[in-house]
């Protein structure tokens, strides 16, 4: 059985001391590759580091995080465009919006995000996107960009079926991860009635660990927590879930 992880942020300092045992505990799991997307440009050199010790496994995306977005996001947007075109990168992310706590700098999110559609169109590259409080301003943007085959991931899903259904109608993939692991979460239901062909795995390490190690830092060998909950949503066997959405998110981000 084999696994992917769509979205660690192995790369954070919380792995400082322990990456190489991390990593090498996710590849003796069975999540055989891991996707780190970036957060902001000063992230980018740690990322390739691991690619570059782990090319079979870790494979690299690029942008900028809503989160880190500021008045001075076009110069990370520059330096993100600089790397593209000397390195190999899998996805544009972690981009999107996020309105959660504070909006002010929702025009340069927004800014942000379109720049980050025309990167995925030009590279012919999947997005992976974060949203929080501004799905309706995503889907606008992505449908006024009108960039035909743009594809992608929604990450961290922890919505409602309408909104699922939106995504899959737009052609994108949903991203579940530890979320679907929480009680009174409510996103078993809902996942429950998601295809799986439109469903790709994901831990979001550090955050949003899987039950049973909710409270502690996540990493991407607790996948298989994320597959096994979906299993007993779906009553399939863990081997189809891993099957269907490893396919799945080989497609998706052109991994070999």
């Amino acid at each position: 059985m084999r696994l992917v992880d769509t979205h660690a942020h192995l790369y954070m300092g919380t792995y400082r001391n322990d990456r190489d045992t991390v990593i090498e505990r996710s590849i003796n799991s069975g999540v055989d590759k891991i996707i780190l997307p970036n957060l902001k440009s000063d992230t980018i050199p740690e990322i390739r580091d691991i690619t570059q010790k782990y090319p079979d496994h870790c494979f690299a995306a690029i942008g900028l995080h809503p989160g880190s977005v500021d008045e001075t996001y076009d110069e990370e947007l520059k330096v993100i465009e600089d790397w593209l075109q000397t390195e190999q990168f899998f996805a544009i992310g972690e981009t999107g919006m996020d309105l959660y706590r504070d909006d002010t700098y929702k025009d340069e999110q927004l800014a942000s995000l379109h720049h980050h559609l025309q990167l995925a169109y030009k590279y012919n590259l999947p997005l992976i996107l974060h949203q929080r409080n501004a799905f309706n301003e995503i889907m606008e943007s992505i449908t006024n960009a009108n960039l035909p085959g743009l594809r992608g991931v929604f990450h961290s899903f922890s919505e409602d079926l309408e909104t699922a259904q939106k995504i899959i109608d737009l052609g994108f993939k949903i991203g579940i991860g530890g979320i679907v692991t929480f009680k009174n979460a409510s996103l078993d239901v809902v996942a429950k009635e998601i295809p799986l062909e439109h469903i790709i795995l994901e831990t979001d390490a550090p955050f949003l660990t899987p039950s049973p190690y909710r409270g502690k830092r996540n990493e991407s060998s607790y996948t298989i927590y994320v597959a096994k909950k979906l299993a007993e949503i779906k009553n399939v066997s863990v081997d189809e879930i891993a099957d269907v959405t490893t396919q799945n998110a080989h497609q998706l981000f052109s991994l070999v």
